[in-house]
């Protein structure tokens, strides 16, 4: 595959295609979704075509959902260094579906689950749909790197914490946690007696120097407080077709889902394990192409947001096709995405959805093709500039 392929897809293409991020806000540059406007890989369309002209469209087999727990594992330990048990890999419908898994079976009704924040908008609003409360815990820059802030992780567990999310690599902030970094988040969780749910759906798309390591790998104390949640669905574009990945790496864990394995699976699309096993089996070279092209939208996109927008600042992702963008120096107030759709037509998610600590920043998700990226730079530019203008006359 030619990766600058990618160049010559239009926007008349992607709003043609009909997805959400192109046909929600009609006339805008979409980059508040995080999917990739990169269409599948070939093998993946191939296994779901092969599987649509079979019919093989009903309940999952055994067969198909014993590959994907395969593939899973192999994935894990070709690409992050950690050996994980076939049988100790489940399916379930999304991340959120095991995420409500944790909330309901790790917490106690009022209890409160602890979200570093800014966060992936589900994770503020799950818990209190299921009678639990959020602590919001604002993450802090280091170095030039957002981190969790432990002292207040720990403060979050003694107020009533039970269960910690730790998103890595993390949407929005893009940070990839360090081993001694996530070694550190396991002795807070320890010393508090708490659980985490570990949301690593990002992992595959992490920029070098960096490295993905899954939490429950990094120690005997992190595996036996961690469920872990995966998919193929963000680094290969498959959210639509309902499949996830949970991991087991504690007994009693298994235990549990050896009575809910049955509910808390219930609505994985066969469809959607099909693609996930072809994803992890024969995606990689694919993915590597997508990957370097990520990178190089990366790259440009800092450059771009020091050039052309003064007063905005963005701290690079070292993971994830998503930047948060810090608008808080420019004066602009509300509702940020609003803001940009109407002025600008691009249409970002308002920091705010994210929580306390992301008002004033936009969520940008680059996952496009690099001269619409530019475009998008651009509109945001140009109604910048006519709101200074207009504020100066």
């Amino acid at each position: 595959m030619n990766p600058g392929a990618f160049d010559q897809i239009t926007q008349d293409d992607l709003r043609g295609a009909g997805s959400v991020k192109w046909t929600t806000f009609p006339d805008t540059i979409g980059a508040f979704v995080a999917e990739m406007d990169f269409g599948l890989a070939p093998a993946v369309s191939a296994a779901v075509k092969d599987a649509l002209d079979v019919g093989l469209t009903g309940y999952l087999p055994t067969a198909a959902a014993t590959a994907l727990s395969e593939a899973t594992a192999r994935w894990y330990s070709s690409h992050y260094g950690w050996e994980v048990a076939p049988e100790r890999v489940h399916h379930v419908p999304d991340v959120i579906a095991a995420f409500e898994l944790a909330i309901e079976h790790f917490t106690t009704p009022g209890a409160a689950v602890i979200v570093p924040t800014p966060a992936y908008m589900p994770f503020l609003l799950v818990p209190p749909m299921r009678g639990r409360r959020v602590i919001e815990v604002p993450s802090i820059e280091v170095d030039g790197r957002w981190v969790m802030d432990l002292d207040a992780v720990a403060q979050a567990f003694r107020d009533g914490g039970e269960l910690l999310v730790l998103c890595n690599p993390h949407n929005p902030l893009g940070t990839v946690a360090t081993r001694e970094e996530l070694l550190a988040i396991a002795d807070t969780v320890t010393a508090a007696g708490g659980r985490v749910f570990s949301d690593e759906i990002h992992a595959p798309i992490v920029y070098a120097p960096a490295q993905h390591i899954p939490y429950a790998s990094v120690s005997a104390e992190a595996a036996a407080h961690t469920l872990t949640a995966t998919s193929a669905s963000k680094a290969w574009n498959l959210a639509g077709l309902k499949c996830a990945q949970v991991i087991l790496s504690n007994d009693a864990d298994v235990a549990l889902w050896e009575r809910l394995g049955f509910w808390a699976g219930h609505g994985t699309s066969t469809l959607g394990v099909l693609a996930n096993a072809s994803a992890y089996t024969e995606g990689a070279e694919w993915l590597d192409d997508v990957v370097d092209y990520l990178d190089g939208n990366r790259r440009m996109l800092s450059q771009l947001v020091s050039e052309k927008l003064p007063g905005v600042r963005m701290i690079a992702p070292e993971g994830s096709y998503i930047a948060l963008l810090d608008f808080r120096a420019t004066g602009l107030t509300g509702d940020l995405g609003e803001w940009f759709r109407d002025h600008a037509g691009v249409a970002m998610t308002d920091g705010a959805a994210c929580g306390a600590a992301a008002i004033g920043f936009t969520r940008f998700v680059f996952a496009m093709p690099r001269p619409v990226m530019v475009e998008a730079v651009e509109r945001i530019a140009r109604a910048l500039q006519e709101r200074a203008e207009a504020d100066a006359a």
